[in-house]
């Protein structure tokens, strides 16, 4: 089956929008004007949402297979920066002190500096992040603070292959119950559920539209029908809430509310528009980092974190668009770098995991 490159293009553009989200959201909190921060957020994580959808199907075995995969990866990641930030950490205890240490992650802001750094490994944590329960790293705060969204896709990975396994012919109705949950989060929130509860009822719409849009393509006579709605829901949603909702955005995305919901809908509307019209023909830099994009998510939070030791000594140095334009491109170039070297680490997880099954593995018929 040829490889869709439109599919890996718009991935990669999604992935390098999410690092700028998070330079702007991590370290630009020092330099950013807000309203340069909440614009970064116009092409945000309903894009992976969506593109999942297009390329998934209704294979039960071969997407459990691929989740599996994806869990093991995760693991050894994990594992790895476990490893890293622990070494960090009796490094600067055995050859400067708990002081210096405090100094050190004070770069990132005051309420990520621990209290308390032992010698000894918290192996629980290691354990917790095996179960997907981000507690921070504190040497790459940044990495735990963008996990949220694979604890998502894994449970929405699960219920809409199973819906579409089993009810394919009902696909529009779950949307429709999808969409009724996020209304009535919304309208009545005190029925708001804690969890992942209101994250999965939004983003399971776009996960099935997205499956609905497979292989089709928006009528050219749709398209300014689709941003002129877009146009009157963002008009509604400021004569609604006010203009200062604008800088309340990202709080309305965790969990996902009607301000933020609305405001992706510009970048899924544009994904679905360009969708079998815009033909990539040559892999390219954006490609690569789509089909990468597993590697370069978890790369970008250690570079999302890195940068701040730039960040910090030059905010008053230079005018906030300047020095955006130096942080963000290194941000991209480093985590380019860190998720070569992440491939690397996953390549020898591997080889040492297919080692130790070998080697243990029943030699019984």
């Amino acid at each position: 089956m040829k490889r869709d490159l439109y599919i890996d293009f718009a991935k990669g553009l999604a992935t390098i929008s999410i690092i700028f989200i998070h330079t702007a959201f991590w370290s630009g909190q020092f330099y950013m004007p807000v309203e340069a921060r909440v614009f970064s957020l116009v092409f945000d994580v309903a894009l992976f949402y969506a593109l999942s959808g297009i390329t998934s199907g209704n294979n039960i075995e071969k997407t459990l297979y691929r989740l599996l995969k994806l869990q093991i990866t995760y693991m050894i990641f994990v594992t790895f920066l476990f490893f890293l930030d622990y070494f960090f950490k009796v490094f600067g205890l055995s050859f400067f002190s708990f002081d210096w240490l405090k100094d050190f992650y004070s770069t990132f802001g005051s309420k990520y500096v621990p209290r308390s750094i032992s010698s000894e490994p918290q192996w629980q944590v290691l354990g917790n992040w095996y179960l997907h329960e981000y507690s921070n790293c504190d040497t790459f705060p940044v990495v735990m603070g963008s996990f949220w969204y694979l604890k998502v896709y894994y449970i929405l990975t699960v219920l809409c292959v199973l819906i579409l396994r089993f009810f394919p012919k009902h696909i529009n109705w779950f949307i429709g119950i999808c969409v009724a949950l996020t209304l009535i989060f919304n309208l009545f929130p005190q029925y708001y559920p804690n969890g992942q509860g209101g994250y999965v009822a939004f983003y399971m719409t776009v996960f099935l539209i997205g499956n609905r849009m497979k292989g089709k393509k928006i009528p050219t006579k749709m398209i300014p029908v689709l941003y002129g709605l877009v146009a009157v829901a963002l008009v509604w949603m400021f004569w609604n809430y006010g203009d200062d909702m604008f800088y309340k955005l990202n709080k309305q995305k965790f969990p996902p509310k009607i301000p933020y919901i609305i405001w992706t809908l510009f970048s899924l509307v544009t994904l679905f528009v360009f969708y079998n019209r815009l033909k990539i023909t040559k892999p390219n830099f954006i490609t690569n980092v789509g089909q990468n994009a597993i590697f370069f998510y978890f790369a970008q939070g250690m570079s999302s974190s890195l940068v701040y030791f730039l960040v910090v000594p030059m905010k008053d140095s230079l005018p906030w668009y300047l020095l955006v334009l130096i942080i963000y491109p290194l941000n991209i170039f480093l985590a380019f770098l860190i998720s070569k070297g992440l491939k690397k680490v996953d390549d020898l997880g591997w080889k040492v995991l297919e080692f130790l099954r070998a080697k243990t593995a029943s030699k019984n018929p």
